[in-house]
């Protein structure tokens, strides 16, 4: 039995039967269907997941109980012909026709439509057509159906498909006001003009969009209950309402994080202003008014050291030869909103007389692997050169693949050559041995350097895991981010206080999102276990706007257009708040009404240092909830890019080496 053999029958066990469905005809033809050859190839891993997937046009492919859930309620028989609306990914199709004699599926997504069209054709499928079309008028030419299945939510039952029912046929559809508020139906026809409907339950579905259906995704996200507020008015009145980052009030807020010990900024994209602005603005408050002396951040530990030297008024090594943030992607740190919170972060500790309330910026990241060889040799030159004669031996292992060291971790994936592993470790350990000798000297040059060099072990790990099948390279980097942040803490002492600054899937609890169906765990989640209700999680999110980003790794910066939201989003959800910036608290005091709609699991969009509007849907978003990944979500329905600092930005300005310009 396959892997993906092995899958589909514990998503039967699990999925379907043990829900109850137990037509053997049905749970046999889902048996059949190879469902990983309908999904994107960079999803194939999730294909039987029980959830949706994204499959392009901003359509998805439904979970594999409802498409089961929904061919049973059709009551097929061998002879049956059946009409699909809504063919998407070509999977429902395959399940039917596993089932009825003839199955006609009609898309209005011609992409899709000839994708689908394609990988039936390829599978040896015959008894199933694919038209191009308004599947909302059905297929007149080959009715009547024994049969009509519908994959996506319309306002009422559309005429047109009833009439083309036989009769005793069955037709299942979503229908309701608005993509919050569906039920599934089942209409049988029993005279030509006599129908039964009976409701199956709740559901949601992507839109029906055609002439018998909604004009066009708008027209969902503005239909509202009669009975009740909507959600977006709902987080009107639950929310705090600002004009701008410099007027905003943000005593309530603080007054929310009350004495946690860790507050987490997120981000949707590394490329946005106003997210940096934000965060800088409520890490501020917390350094005057409740004394937080650590800032926590997405960067490589040697390239924030730059930067911390330059906020304490002191000189970096000057034996590195390194650029700091000349690495890709050089627009993350290095622009003008970093420039002036540094600036600000300087100035503060200009006035602060003790040296354990001056405030310290610490990177948490592991790309750095060449400029942390070069700061560790470089230490201990000037305090052991017996012990970094050693050290550079050992680390000359990895010299080969400083400027590349995911090659180094194919090279030795493959057995092509030697791993690094024992060396980077002795060196960390002879560290270790010798500390009290070292710290005696100078304990923060010390501390440095160990960071500098467990860096250097985790990350040689990290490269190596890129290649391992049976490990998980995204838990290494976080689980290092978290071990980072905890020796920080440590290094500052009991009462220190941390603000954090990664992105939203670094900071977001990984528990309440698609990640942790992947085994996969983040920063939030392991704070969150550490630290309960001590720490304060904070995301970030936009509908438009620019940003800065790149198409590919290691290309240009390009300022690019955010698309509007996708219709199933959160962030479409908050684009019809009527204000532009909002402050939601998700722990307390949210109305409950307001929390139980939120808690339905909703497409994320998460946006890196790669942008590709063109496949936004498979590349930028997840399925997350969430009021259970943040206790605060603060909102700007329109953002703009960073802007990367420069020659002319720096003029004038105290020092320029932090930013390597």
């Amino acid at each position: 039995m396959s892997q993906f053999e092995y899958l589909r029958r514990q998503m039967i066990d699990t999925q379907l039967s043990a829900r109850g469905l137990h037509d053997e005809t049905v749970l046999n033809a889902v048996a059949a269907v190879p469902r990983e050859d309908f999904v994107p190839a960079e999803l194939v891993e999730f294909a039987y997941n029980d959830s949706p997937l994204p499959i392009g046009a901003s359509q998805t492919i439904s979970q594999p109980y409802i498409v089961a859930l929904m061919t049973a309620a059709l009551n097929l028989q061998a002879g049956d012909r059946v009409l699909e609306v809504g063919t998407g990914s070509g999977y429902a199709a395959a399940v039917l026709a596993e089932i009825a004699a003839e199955v006609y599926t009609v898309e209005r997504h011609k992409i899709l439509a000839d994708s689908a069209r394609n990988k039936l054709a390829d599978l040896g499928y015959k008894n199933i057509q694919v038209l191009y079309g308004d599947g909302t008028l059905g297929w007149p030419d080959h009715a009547p159906f024994d049969a009509i299945i519908v994959a996506a939510g319309g306002p009422e039952v559309p005429e047109t498909l009833k009439q083309q029912l036989a009769i005793g046929g069955r037709l299942v559809i979503p229908v309701g006001t608005s993509l919050q508020t569906q039920k599934l139906l089942r209409v049988r026809r029993i005279t030509e003009q006599e129908y039964i409907e009976e409701d199956m339950g709740s559901v949601r579905f992507v839109p029906l969009i055609g002439a018998a259906g909604w004009e066009d995704e708008t027209a969902t996200a503005v239909a509202a209950e009669n009975s009740e507020a909507s959600l977006p008015e709902l987080i009107f009145k639950s929310s705090e309402h600002f004009a701008s980052i410099d007027q905003v009030n943000l005593d309530k807020l603080l007054a929310r994080i009350g004495d946690s010990r860790l507050v987490l900024l997120g981000e949707a994209s590394h490329g946005t202003a106003e997210f940096y602005e934000m965060r800088s603005r409520i890490t501020r408050e917390l350094i005057e008014k409740k004394g937080f002396t650590v800032v926590a951040v997405e960067a490589d530990w040697p390239d924030a050291a730059h930067l911390d030297h330059y906020i304490h008024g002191t000189a970096p090594d000057p034996m590195l030869e390194s650029t700091p943030f000349s690495r890709f992607p050089t627009w993350m740190w290095a622009n003008t909103s970093v420039l002036e919170f540094i600036d600000w972060l300087r100035a503060h500790n200009e006035k602060v007389r003790s040296t354990e309330n001056k405030v310290g910026f610490y990177g948490l990241d592991l790309y750095s692997l060449s400029t942390s060889i070069e700061a560790v040799l470089s230490y201990l030159d000037t305090v052991d050169l017996e012990t970094a004669e050693v050290a550079r031996v050992r680390y000359g292992c990895l010299t080969p693949w400083a400027n590349d060291p995911a090659l180094y971790g194919r090279m030795a994936r493959t057995k092509e050559y030697q791993t690094c592993e024992a060396g980077v470790l002795a060196t960390l350990q002879d560290l270790m041995k010798k500390r009290l000798d070292y710290s005696i000297a100078n304990c923060k040059q010390f501390f440095d350097a160990k960071q500098n060099a467990r860096l250097i072990a985790n990350a040689e790990r990290y490269y190596r895991t890129l290649y391992y099948a049976e490990n998980n390279s995204w838990n290494q980097r976080d689980q290092h981010m978290f071990e980072t942040l905890q020796s920080v803490m440590k290094f500052r002492g009991s009462q220190s206080k941390a603000v954090i600054w990664a992105h939203n899937s670094h900071i977001g609890d990984a528990r309440a999102t698609e990640m942790s169906a992947r085994g996969e765990f983040n920063v939030g989640e392991l704070v969150r276990k550490k630290y309960g209700d001590a720490a304060y999680i904070i995301g970030f999110g936009t509908d438009h706007g620019t940003v800065a980003a790149a198409s590919e790794w290691g290309g240009p910066m390009e300022i690019k257009q955010v698309q509007p939201a996708h219709i199933d989003s959160y962030e479409r959800i908050f684009h019809g708040v009527n204000t532009d910036n909002f402050l939601l608290p998700l722990r307390y005091p949210l109305q409950e009404i307001t929390r139980q709609k939120l808690l339905q699991e909703r497409l994320q969009r998460a946006i890196g240092v790669i942008y590709r509007p063109e496949a936004e849907l498979q590349s930028h978003y997840f399925y997350a909830s969430l009021p259970h990944q943040f206790d605060e979500y603060i909102w700007f329905d329109e953002t703009r890019a960073v802007e990367p600092v420069t020659r002319k930005t720096t003029e004038g300005t105290l020092d320029t080496f932090p930013f390597g310009v």
